[in-house]
């Protein structure tokens, strides 16, 4: 009889043991298969480093330029006067000559261009006149600022690129978009393609491909743009009476940078 009970009893605490291995949480950094974990809602379209939606304490959505003219981002702008192996060029080779990247006419990605549509944005004027790579120099791109509670990290998740014409080179007729990219093609298909980088001037022993480059942040970009109820542009948030309301929008983007850093500052103060 005691030896049917100590049977049971082993029985009993296997099947108990068994059950909690089975229904065992893992973090999904860990094993992405582990129980549970499959059923989180997880960014992999446009997110190179997908971070599940349940692991973000905070978010905010910010629109960014590169203004590639600044010496701070001449490594991505290119050498010599055509800046054929700039940036901007090497997106137009990689859409049009090697069909690598989809390009789009909206940021919801709901509007595919063709290739003719697409060199018809990138090289032509609102009055029909043909233009220059090197006058194509502002990169926007959309990213969101957030705090990744798994990894008690903040993060910059980069969700697409915009080529954008100047309103100079556009004949003065506003600014167009060319096309949206997602970046995470843009991401995986500049990774093996190191004849496309970010140069150093100055020791091109170092120089990176553009994903190693995005990584680092080796870039200066200005906030044109965060979530707000308006939806609008920092620019058109100042008041029109102010005397030089560009000059107050570059200050307001300043003051916005700022806040970042004193949100990510008081994370760890006690």
């Amino acid at each position: 009889m005691i030896k049917h009970a100590k049977k049971l009893s082993l029985i009993l605490f296997l099947g108990v043991f068994l059950s909690f291995e089975g229904f065992a949480q893992v973090p999904t950094s860990m094993n992405p298969s582990g129980t549970g974990d499959r059923q989180f809602k997880v960014d992999t379209v446009y997110s190179i480093r997908p971070i599940r939606e349940d692991d973000k304490m905070y978010q905010i959505a910010v629109w960014r330029r590169i203004d590639l003219r600044e010496k701070y981002n001449l490594p991505l702008y290119g050498s010599g006067d055509s800046k054929s192996n700039g940036i901007v060029n090497n997106i137009y080779k990689a859409v049009v000559e090697d069909n690598a990247l989809e390009v789009f006419a909206d940021e919801e990605f709901t509007q595919p261009l063709s290739i003719a549509e697409f060199q018809n944005n990138f090289w032509m004027a609102a009055n029909g006149d043909s233009i220059f790579v090197k006058n194509l120099y502002y990169l926007d791109f959309r990213e969101d600022f957030l705090f990744d509670k798994h990894h008690s990290q903040t993060k910059f998740d980069v969700k697409y690129l915009e080529l954008v014409m100047p309103s100079e080179t556009n004949s003065n007729a506003g600014q167009k978009s060319v096309a949206f990219i997602r970046f995470k093609d843009f991401y995986n298909h500049f990774k093996d393609h190191p004849e496309a980088k970010w140069i150093n001037f100055q020791n091109a022993s170092k120089e990176l491909t553009y994903d190693q480059a995005f990584d680092l942040r080796l870039f200066r970009s200005v906030v044109r743009k965060y979530a707000n109820r308006n939806d609008a542009l920092i620019v058109d948030m100042v008041d029109p009476s102010h005397p030089n309301p560009e000059l107050q929008a570059f200050l307001d983007a300043l003051e916005f940078e700022y806040k970042l850093l004193d949100y990510e500052n008081a994370l760890w103060e006690w």
